[in-house]
């Protein structure tokens, strides 16, 4: 899985013009499912970003998590972050997991957050959507599953 993480002030996505999600203060997450991508790499990312210390504390530094401020969380799914562009022109797609088994560890991630005590949002699966944010710093960070074996 992979994820594009952005701490923002608020976040909005609308579908056919319509606000379906909002949060205010927390982390925008762009969530990508791989074709190979199982509960475990979703468990990973959840606490990860869960924990992930990247908002400031009264000192300005980044040391504080989403679980230590309080913060909301908005999960929408990416499947374009599985887009191969070395060969051609046009991304291919590949890479990325059927939508039913997308579906469903999007949906088992937001719950495993929910689990966490974390406030989480999500996008509308599979739907044309317009995600809206203010980011703050910016801050961005780019995770991925697959670094979790790279390390065991």
């Amino acid at each position: 899985m992979r994820a594009v993480i952005q701490l923002v002030s608020q976040a909005t996505v609308s579908v056919a013009g319509q606000v379906v999600s909002a949060i205010g203060p927390g982390l925008l997450t762009l969530l990508g499912v791989g074709a190979p991508d199982r509960e475990p790499d979703a468990d990973y990312l959840a606490d990860k970003i869960a924990g992930l210390r990247i908002f400031p504390d009264q000192h300005g530094q980044m040391n504080l998590s989403l679980a230590d401020t309080g913060g909301q969380l908005l999960v929408v799914s990416q499947f374009t972050l599985y887009g191969d562009c070395r060969k051609g022109r046009r991304p291919s797609f590949s890479q990325a997991a059927p939508p039913e088994a997308a579906k469903r560890l999007y949906l088992y991630f937001i719950e495993r957050l929910r689990g966490q005590g974390i406030p989480t949002a999500g996008g509308v699966f599979q739907a044309e959507m317009a995600v809206a944010l203010v980011n703050q710093g910016p801050i961005t960070i780019i995770l991925d599953s697959a670094q979790a074996h790279m390390h065991t």
